[in-house]
């Protein structure tokens, strides 16, 4: 022990902080910096989809003609024409989103904890999919609630699993529908209508979580809940995935009576998101500049996602089974049920490649003999080299 250890303070922290936990993604991604390792890991978009030249042309538009405006403190609701833009953009299939439901966030991580602030008690249920988002769990879970798990299966949530039993008293249903994190499923359409019909007369709100909806290789994209009943889903979204995470620009859009309480929970967080960031979002995508970015970033993803299924199917043993995305970012792998995949993380990270287990992203009842590789980041010939290895570990495992 030495002295620093000696004069190190004795604070007493809240019963909270004590069970605060580290994600298991973040401390993966300690390993993942060094350059020999190859990452299936962490969920980053590829640095080859950032449009920096399109950000240093709005930040010197910005800095021109408005400096003051952008650089001083802004409404706790966000820039009012990033909202009006946001919600122009959701104001589809007859749906009509009003600016005042729109609530510009620090990313959407931030829109999960406020969810939570407001939503959510002490051993209140929350009900969550089979497995769900990593970070939607961190959040929530500072607010203690008790997550109860609604079935799915290979398409997603099963609405008719959500009985009167399962969601007594539930705080909120919390759902991705679009090539979710960590499976890179899609809920179909017919799922979407009967999720959104439940909301209409569900007594707590179904969260629709949305930061990958853009991202369908076929630039099909179903339509949201959000379109089939505006006045009772929230809906969150994100420029992480469109445009670059480093910014921090999400939103929740929300009826105006919780839109409101949303807004008193981020004056007490950060008084508002940052109005450089917004008003650079919003020199970059209020002309259109979205419709052409996007496809580029779809055709990049599905040829890295084509590149990584062939290598499973080229290496992988029996026994072992993956989804076939539509879109995203993930692919979700199942191993034979007596591999455990964080201890198959160990021996793989010293053979230099690295993926994440999936029991985190279970809220109860982890499956252990799961895990998510993200492809984005990858070129392919190293997707091939790091698939090549990680089967080999397995195969010597079954």
């Amino acid at each position: 022990m030495n002295q620093s250890d000696l004069n190190a303070p004795t604070w007493q922290l809240s019963e909270r902080a004590r069970k605060l936990t580290s994600s298991a993604i973040r401390e993966i991604l300690k390993v993942t910096e060094r350059p020999e390792v190859i990452s299936f890991a962490g969920g980053l978009p590829s640095p080859a989809t950032f449009p920096a030249e399109e950000m240093r042309a709005a930040s010197d538009r910005i800095l021109r003609d408005s400096p003051a405006a952008a650089l001083q403190y802004s409404a706790t609701e966000g820039y009012m024409p990033l909202r009006e833009w946001v919600a122009q953009r959701y104001s589809v299939n007859g749906a009509q989103i009003r600016p005042s439901q729109v609530l510009i966030t620090t990313g959407s991580q931030q829109a999960l904890d406020l969810l939570g602030k407001v939503l959510v008690c002490p051993e209140s249920p929350v009900l969550v999919e089979t497995p769900t988002y990593l970070g939607a769990l961190q959040s929530f879970s500072m607010y203690e609630p008790r997550y109860v798990q609604v079935p799915t299966d290979g398409n997603g949530l099963i609405p008719e699993g959500l009985t009167p039993e399962l969601t007594k008293g539930a705080r909120l249903l919390y759902a991705q529908p679009n090539f979710q994190n960590p499976t890179g499923r899609r809920l179909p359409v017919e799922r979407r209508r009967a999720l959104a019909e439940f909301a209409k007369s569900a007594p707590f709100p179904v969260i629709e979580d949305d930061p990958y909806g853009a991202l369908d290789y076929k630039g099909e994209p179903l339509p949201t809940m959000l379109s089939m009943a505006p006045d009772h889903i929230v809906h969150l979204g994100s420029f992480s995935k469109v445009l670059a995470p480093g910014l921090r620009i999400g939103y929740i859009i929300a009826p105006e009576e919780l839109h409101f309480k949303l807004v008193q929970a981020k004056q007490a967080t950060d008084l508002h998101t940052p109005s450089f960031t917004q008003r650079i979002v919003h020199e970059v995508v209020k002309d259109g500049f979205l419709d052409t970015h996007v496809p580029k970033i779809r055709a990049l993803y599905r040829d890295q996602c084509e590149a990584m299924l062939g290598s499973l199917e080229r290496y992988m043993p029996d026994g072992v089974a993956w989804n076939r995305p539509e879109g995203g970012m993930f692919i979700w792998v199942s191993l034979p049920k007596h591999i455990d995949s964080m201890k198959l993380l160990e021996e793989a990270v010293a053979q230099n490649v690295a993926f994440v287990p999936g029991g985190p992203f279970f809220a109860n009842e982890a499956q252990q003999n799961t895990l998510r590789l993200s492809f984005v980041t990858v070129p392919p010939a190293k997707i091939d080299e790091g698939i090549a290895r990680l089967a080999e570990l397995i195969r010597a495992r079954v």
